[in-house]
């Protein structure tokens, strides 16, 4: 990981105390449009209430490394994820359509006792450098769930590159979310990470517990 980066674990009361600091590392990360950024504000400040919420924030300290004169601590980067759970849209939005292509004994293997991982971002100036990989394994270490799920960009990215080295397997691909766009890809990995076997043709059910 970047020198003079420390990971600070944040519930979901300090999360929403520091939301303007984590969109503007969303917002620098994604350049999403700027009329997208007050919904996805709203969205994190919703999901800072659901059940089991943690965030995990890579802070930069003042005067270290990329970080110029001496001014406030810099988040560069943050995850987060909550227990998944029916009502929540993309919980049932997405099992429901795992369930439809590799059956309900599936779906309920994987999202039935889930951290949902909602959210990983990091400064474009600081990727590349262990970050992501860092708050990944902390925001996962200790959960009593028995799979992580997540959602990325149908694309041999960076990030989909890092899931893949921590065990996730596409549970579906070129997935459309309404309203959206490009193609996303859906992961899965048995807890604790890594631990699920990579480049196979259908992913590992998680053992229930």
């Amino acid at each position: 990981m970047q020198a003079g980066l420390t990971l600070t674990e944040f519930d979901g009361r300090r999360f929403r105390a520091n939301l303007e600091a984590c969109a503007a590392v969303y917002a620098a990360a994604m350049n999403p449009p700027p009329e997208q950024l007050p919904g996805r504000h709203s969205i994190m400040e919703r999901h800072a209430g659901y059940a089991a919420f943690r965030a995990i924030a890579a802070i930069l300290r003042p005067g270290a490394t990329g970080q110029a004169g001496a001014g406030a601590p810099l988040v560069v980067g943050f995850a987060y994820g909550f227990h998944g759970g029916r009502g929540q849209w993309w919980h049932d939005l997405v099992s429901r359509a795992v369930a439809g292509t590799l059956g309900r004994r599936a779906a309920a293997d994987w999202f039935g006792d889930c951290l949902e991982i909602a959210e990983v971002h990091v400064r474009p100036g600081h990727q590349g450098r262990g970050t992501g990989l860092a708050m990944m394994l902390r925001l996962a270490a200790g959960r009593p769930e028995r799979a992580a799920v997540l959602s990325t960009l149908d694309a041999d990215t960076r990030a989909r590159r890092l899931y893949r080295g921590l065990g996730f397997t596409d549970l579906l691909t070129d997935f459309a979310f309404p309203g959206t766009e490009p193609p996303y890809a859906i992961m899965g990995a048995p807890l604790p990470l890594p631990a699920a076997a990579a480049g196979l043709d259908r992913p590992p059910r998680p053992s229930r517990w």
